[in-house]
C-alpha cells in the first residue's frame, strides 16, 4: 500500500510503524475470510482491509477522527485472526493499538460512552473494585430489564451468581517446589481474573510445584494493563506495565527468573508485546527482558515433565482463545498436555473465531458480542463434550454464561489429572460458584 506521510510526521514513533504496516499491505482480502465481525455484518469496513483504509486516511491527513471511523474500529475484536490469515505478514495489532490511542486523544466521544469507558478503566484493572461492582451488580441484576441501555444490561449479565473469596495465594509470597527446584518462575496472578476465579491461579501454582518449580508473586506486580491498552488509554496502560516490569526486574535481578508464567492469554499477549510498548522508553531494556522471560502456561508445562496419564474417560472440546492461537502463536500446546493427561480433545468448527468476549469487547459491544457467543457455543456443544476447557478468563465467563456444560482452565484439568482437586467448575451447575464473597 502506498502512503504519503511527511518527513515531520514520521518522526513520531507511533506514526512511523504505521507506516510500515501500512506499506505490507497488498489489499488482498484474505483477512476479510477469517474476520468474525465482517462475517457477522458483511461491512467491508468491519473487516481489516476496511479498518486499514480508514486508519491510513485517518493518520495521513492527521483528521479529528469522524463517528463513522470510530465506531468501525471500536467493532474491532483485536482477536488478531487476521494477522493469522495475512500472507504478507501485516502487523494488525500495533496498528489498530496505535489507531486507537490516536482516537482517545483527538475524539469526543458522546458523554455516555465517556463515563462508560472510564468506569471500567477505573473498576476492572483493581480486583477489589471489581469485587465490590460484581456483588452490586448482583443485587441490581433483577432490575437489569429497566436499564435502558444495552451496554449497562450487559454489565449486569457479566457478574456471576456467587463471587469467590479472596485467595491468599495471590498474595505477593513464594511457593517451594515439591521436591528438587527445576525451575524459578514468576506467577501473573492478573486483575479481573482474581475476582471472577481463584481456582486458576491455585491450580497453576499446584501444578508447577508438583513439576518442580519455586513459584514466585512479586511484590508490587498487578494488571498487565492490557484493558486500558485496547481502549487507547496508553498513560494508563504502560503505568500498569512499568509497575510490572520493575517488580518482575526486581526478582530476576535479585534471586533470578527462567519464567514469567501468565494463565491469562490475554495477559500473555500484552506481556510479551511490552517489548514494542516501551521500546522509545528509559525502561526498554527492561521491557524487552520482561517479554522474553514471559511464557503462556501450556509454553512452561510443555518444557517440565508433565506424567502421562491413564485415560480418563472424559471429552474435552477445546477453545482456542485468540490471544494465544493468534496473538501468542500457540496451537498446539494446550491440546498435547491434555491429551498427555488422558483426556480425549476435541475441536469445534471454525476453532479460529473469537467468541466475542475481547476483553471489554463484550461490555461495549453486546449485540455483536452476543452473536459470537452463540456461534461458538453451537459449534462447542456440536461436539457432545463432558468439559469445555479455555486459557482464558474472559472466554471462560463469555462462553460459561451460555454453555450448558462445565468450562475450566486448561491448567485446572492438567492440575487434577497429576494429583490435585477435581475442577471446582465441575462439580456445580454451570454459571455458579460454591463459595460466598467474603469467608
Amino acid at each position: 500500500m502506498q502512503t504519503t506521510f511527511t518527513e515531520d510526521q514520521l518522526r513520531d514513533p507511533g506514526t512511523a510503524r504505521a507506516n510500515e504496516i501500512l506499506r505490507s499491505c497488498v489489499h488482498c482480502g484474505f483477512c476479510t475470510a477469517t474476520c468474525p465481525t465482517y462475517q457477522v455484518l458483511g461491512d467491508e469496513l468491519d473487516s481489516p482491509r476496511g479498518r486499514i483504509y480508514l486508519i491510513k486516511d485517518m493518520l495521513e491527513n492527521q483528521r479529528v477522527p469522524d463517528a463513522k471511523t470510530v465506531k468501525h474500529i471500536d467493532r474491532c475484536l483485536s482477536c488478531l485472526s487476521c494477522m493469522t490469515t495475512c500472507p504478507s505478514g501485516v502487523h494488525y495489532m500495533h496498528l489498530v493499538d496505535h489507531a486507537r490511542a490516536y482516537i482517545d486523544k483527538h475524539y469526543q466521544r458522546p458523554y455516555s460512552d465517556r463515563a462508560l469507558r472510564w468506569l471500567l478503566a477505573r473498576i476492572l484493572p483493581y480486583p477489589t473494585r471489581f469485587r465490590l461492582a460484581l456483588l452490586g451488580a448482583k443485587i441490581a441484576r433483577p432490575f437489569k430489564g429497566l436499564m435502558p441501555d444495552a451496554r449497562l444490561r450487559a454489565m449486569l449479565e457479566m457478574a456471576p451468581k456467587v463471587i469467590p473469596p479472596v485467595s491468599r495465594n495471590d498474595d505477593p509470597q513464594s511457593f517451594a517446589p515439591e521436591g528438587a527446584r527445576v525451575k524459578r518462575v514468576a506467577l501473573m496472578t492478573g486483575c479481573a481474573q482474581k475476582a471472577l476465579n481463584t481456582d486458576i491461579n491455585d491450580a497453576t501454582i499446584r501444578l508447577l510445584r508438583r513439576l518442580g518449580c519455586e513459584v514466585v508473586v512479586a511484590e508490587g506486580a498487578g494488571c498487565c494493563g492490557a484493558l486500558t491498552h485496547h481502549m487507547g488509554r496508553e498513560d494508563e496502560s504502560h503505568a500498569a506495565a512499568a509497575k510490572n516490569i520493575r517488580a518482575w526486574m526486581a526478582e530476576k535481578n535479585t534471586k533470578g527468573l527462567d519464567a514469567i508464567v501468565i494463565n491469562t492469554s490475554g495477559c500473555g499477549t500484552t506481556v510479551k508485546d511490552y517489548g514494542h510498548m516501551f521500546r522509545n522508553d528509559p525502561l526498554a531494556a527492561d521491557a524487552a527482558a520482561v517479554s522474553a522471560l514471559a511464557m503462556d502456561i501450556s509454553e512452561l508445562v510443555m518444557q517440565l515433565d508433565l506424567p502421562e496419564g491413564a485415560d480418563k474417560g472424559l471429552t474435552v472440546a477445546y477453545h482456542a482463545a485468540c490471544s494465544l492461537q493468534h496473538g501468542q502463536k500457540i496451537k498446539t500446546h494446550p491440546k498435547t498436555l491434555l491429551k498427555r493427561a488422558g483426556f480425549t480433545v476435541v475441536e469445534p468448527a471454525d476453532s479460529h473465531l473469537c467468541c466475542g468476549s475481547a476483553g471489554t469487547y463484550n461490555l461495549l459491544q453486546p449485540e455483536i458480542s452476543a452473536e459470537l457467543k452463540a456461534r461458538k457455543v453451537r459449534t462447542l456443544e456440536a461436539k457432545n463434550p463432558d468439559i469445555i476447557a479455555a486459557g482464558n478468563i474472559g472466554c471462560m465467563m463469555q462462553i460459561g454464561s451460555a454453555a450448558s456444560v462445565p468450562i475450566v482452565h486448561t491448567v485446572e484439568l492438567l492440575d487434577w489429572a497429576t494429583g490435585g482437586p477435581k475442577p471446582p467448575a465441575m462439580e456445580r451447575a454451570p454459571g455458579t460458584s460454591p463459595v460466598p464473597i467474603l469467608r
